[in-house]
């Protein structure tokens, strides 16, 4: 097996030689703590699933928030769970086990699983940014307006478009053939995977950012605008009805910007001069990108939004008044 040097450390030259594999230099860093290491994956993984299962469960069964808004925060919740059980279970399995490699198949998977996730995000996002936008600037008509129809349809269309716009970049980089097999990461994602194709990827690297960048921009438009007419709106309301409307665009505002913070730094990191970043830079980055929306979005809408912090302490009232029951019974 033939290898090369380079600012990463050995590399295998010509991946169809030596197996459609990759390797994770992000797990070989953490060799030495594996053990400690994965246990806090494994909690960072259970803990927060949990309580956006919980979120999504009260949701389901409480009548009272089955409105738009909390339809959209389920979405949201539901699609944190999906981005972290693409490559979370995994990266325990691989701390644990000692292995560091994937196969091409299950990379590929990955990269797609990472982006649809990031894609869905901002849509939902977007989404919600005018739904609060219609409710506070249209309150009589609202329930006309967002219909129940009208709601699963835009749930339907984020999933469909990030499907198609992501299936696309992921399929072109799949084509490209590799001559490097190091990736600086704990999980797969598109621009390591460019970075490790021989050749020219030119094409790859301007359709990916003209694809990001017009996503973004046009995500962006719309949040911006909804946010500045739901604020003037606001701001001419009766003092309770504007705060109520405040308190819920924060939520909105805080969550919206951990994600295009953490997420930004992970997109640009190679495009930055990331070839001078070192691993565990890169390590730190994808797993806070990948973690802190799971985590912060569940905390934030669940302790700001009011009636869904209700429904949750109710909810749990009763399963300990029920579990008290069932000791006594068994007694």
């Amino acid at each position: 097996m033939m290898l090369l040097e380079d600012e990463s450390g050995p590399r295998m030259e010509n991946m169809s030689m030596v197996g459609s594999s990759f390797v994770f230099l992000g797990i070989l860093e953490m060799e030495k703590y594996r053990i400690p290491y994965s246990i806090v994956f494994f909690f960072l993984y259970i803990i927060p699933t949990l309580l956006c299962c919980l979120m999504v469960y009260v949701i389901w069964v409480e009548e009272s928030l089955h409105e738009p808004m909390y339809v959209f925060i389920c979405n949201l919740l539901l699609n944190g769970v999906f981005g972290n059980a693409a490559f979370l279970p995994r990266l325990i399995v691989g701390l644990l086990s000692g292995s560091s490699t994937i196969s091409f198949s299950e990379c590929i998977t990955q990269t797609f699983c990472a982006l649809t996730f990031s894609t869905v995000e901002l849509l939902t996002f977007t989404t919600m940014a005018y739904d609060r936008y219609l409710a506070v600037g249209n309150p009589l008509r609202y329930f006309s307006i967002m219909t129940n129809m009208k709601m699963v349809t835009f749930i339907t269309v984020i999933w469909a478009v990030s499907f198609i716009l992501i299936l696309t970049l992921v399929m072109m980089t799949a084509n490209l053939r590799f001559c490097g097999v190091n990736i600086n990461n704990v999980y797969c994602d598109n621009m390591s995977l460019v970075r490790l194709a021989c050749g020219d990827t030119s094409v790859n690297n301007l359709f990916g950012l003209v694809q990001m960048l017009l996503v973004l921009i046009c995500a962006l438009l719309v949040i911006i605008y909804c946010y500045i007419r739901t604020l003037v709106i606001c701001l001419k309301s009766s003092r309770s009805s504007s705060l109520k409307a405040i308190n819920t665009l924060v939520s909105h505002i805080i969550t919206f910007s951990v994600f295009m913070i953490t997420w930004l730094f992970v997109f640009l990191r190679y495009r930055l001069n990331g070839g001078n970043i070192s691993i565990t830079f890169h390590v730190l980055l994808s797993i806070g990108g990948a973690l802190t929306s799971m985590i912060v979005n569940p905390i934030v809408y669940g302790l700001r939004t009011e009636a869904l912090k209700l429904k949750l302490i109710h909810n749990l009232q009763k399963y300990k008044y029920l579990k008290h029951i069932l000791t006594h019974s068994n007694c």
